[in-house]
């Protein structure tokens, strides 16, 4: 049975895999809906499975998981005629002790615009694991339906601007700003509803746009996979300069006039930003941009991490709800999937160290075999009674599988660029977490594929040994010492071309090869 695993002989490293996937194993829901069994992955605040939280908890649970397409099924199964799709369905009660019914139970958040994008980033993760190509044609029909809506609906599409809008809420969360005109938290739409656009909304439909075309090629239907690429380039061109001001992406660009008493609304970073960068909007310099605005906060905040849901947070109560004070859950809470879309973007745009540094402080943290979806600054966690949901379990899937996604593909390297790992991006950055000797395994539990490495630096000699197992295309992306140049690389024992090549201050060599069951590469740098 071939396994995920990463072993590098330091002990805060080694704790992450088994226990991330240890929370996502009891993270795990399963529902018999109307005749038809789910299974699908729950944060712990909800006995509910939402297509958000599923769909970026599959990028952890893809290496354990053996159904990765019920859940993805029974949304296309209940897919409406306009195209839109429901936020989560449940059958079990789920404001307790008010609610007690047990009932098949659909909901959709009326305010949410981002629910159709994650519904394609839940094909495309299930596709790559699955490899089932007869199943990805059965869902093409739902995912071009579902983009049609968002691209044309009124409560979805700004047609000046050409980009998706939504209700002011705070980053993608579910309740809007009225300006108290609603008594509690509001998830409607209405004639007095303060529209703007949302940098995150923006990247998630960009980063679909691109599967999309991906999909098409790979199924060799060139006419959709030009027009879904054609179509991203000119979105991605939009979207960067109505949302990027310069240093990181605006909250919200407001279409309908409002103010807000209390917060410099122009200096609020929130939580997509790091996404913005992992889902490919944010150019490398814009990427860096927002990096460094991380790190300066970190500089001046009294939190214990930089992974704000946003910062700074709204004035108390302003949403309707008291408990939502500053420093609390989406408003100003510390949110460890923050941390771990950090990590990634600072993996894969030169600052390593950095994205190292948010590992282990996630080890630190969670080194008591608990992990939360949100702490306060000060680090406390949350609570049943801080929280707004029924519950706060001390099993985040959705914090700690940003974590995994940011070990496996950002520290670790190994990014599936097509699907069952037949074409990997493989980038090792160990050197810059101080590990020489590390042994790595990736295992799609779906489909049994795998590729495994093992990483050997000598830095006496000023060499780097990788012995690389599977069948693959590889595309190598090696970090090297700081200032390090590649002499000569060999594959197999002959030499071939390389390339050098720098992110920021951190030299890469860069080759390509195809791996057909046991590949040597030996890099030899001065």
């Amino acid at each position: 049975m071939k396994e995920t695993y990463i072993r590098t002989g330091n002990p805060q490293i080694d704790a992450l895999v088994p226990r991330i996937q240890n929370f996502l194993q009891h993270d795990v829901a399963e529902y018999n809906m109307m005749g038809t069994k789910v299974r699908g992955y729950r944060t712990p605040d909800a006995p509910s499975i939402w297509i958000r939280d599923h769909s970026d908890m599959m990028r952890g649970a893809k290496y354990w998981e053996h159904d990765l397409k019920s859940a993805i099924d029974h949304f296309a199964e209940t897919q409406t005629a306009r195209g839109w799709l429901f936020d989560y369905f449940t059958m079990t009660p789920e404001k307790v002790p008010c609610e007690k019914e047990n009932w098949a139970k659909y909901v959709r958040v009326p305010v949410e615009a981002d629910v159709e994008y994650r519904f394609v980033k839940a094909v495309y993760l299930a596709w790559q694991a699955t490899g089932d190509d007869a199943w990805l044609q059965r869902m093409l029909p739902h995912l071009e339906k579902g983009l049609a809506y968002i691209l044309t609906d009124p409560w979805r599409w700004d047609k000046k601007h050409k980009l998706v809008k939504r209700a002011y809420t705070i980053d993608t969360w579910d309740f809007d700003y009225t300006a108290g005109r609603h008594s509690w938290l509001n998830f409607q739409i209405t004639d007095n509803t303060f529209w703007g656009i949302m940098h995150g909304d923006n990247s998630g439909y960009y980063e679909a746009f691109v599967q999309m075309s991906r999909f098409y090629t790979h199924l060799k239907n060139r006419r959709r996979a030009q027009y879904w690429r054609k179509f991203a380039e000119a979105f991605r061109k939009r979207a960067n300069k109505v949302c990027f001001n310069g240093r990181f992406y605006t909250h919200h660009v407001p279409l309908v006039p409002v103010t807000i008493d209390g917060v410099d609304v122009s200096e609020q970073l929130s939580l997509s930003n790091p996404m913005d960068i992992n889902r490919g909007l944010a150019t490398h310099e814009m990427a860096v941009s927002i990096l460094r605005e991380y790190r300066k906060r970190e500089e001046t905040t009294k939190a214990f991490a930089p992974w704000f849901s946003i910062d700074p947070p709204f004035p108390a109560g302003i949403f309707g709800e008291e408990k939502i004070v500053q420093g609390m859950y989406c408003n100003g809470g510390i949110m460890p999937l923050v941390g771990g879309e950090i990590a990634r973007a600072a993996f894969e745009h030169g600052m390593e160290q950095y994205g190292v540094e948010q590992l282990l402080k996630y080890e630190e943290l969670t080194a008591n075999n608990e992990s939360y979806l949100w702490y306060f600054p000060d680090g406390q966690h949350a609570t049943v009674e801080t929280s707004t949901s029924p519950d706060a379990s001390p099993t985040d899937g959705w914090g700690s599988s940003a974590m995994l996604y940011a070990l496996m593909e950002g520290l670790a390297g190994i990014a599936d660029e097509h699907k069952l790992f037949q074409r990997v991006r493989l980038s090792p950055r160990w050197i810059a977490a101080d590990c020489n000797e590390v042994t790595v395994g990736c295992t799609y539990a779906a489909s049994q594929a795998a590729i495994a490495y093992e990483f050997l630096h000598r830095p006496e000699q000023k060499e780097i040994n990788l012995l690389i197992q599977g069948k693959a295309d590889v595309a190598l992306h090696l970090l090297l010492p700081k200032a390090a140049s590649a002499k000569a690389v060999k594959v197999n024992h002959k030499a071939v071309r390389f390339t050098m090549n720098k992110i920021e201050n951190s030299p890469y060599v860069d080759v390509m090869f195809p791996v057909k069951k046991k590949t040597n590469v030996h890099v030899q740098y001065s």
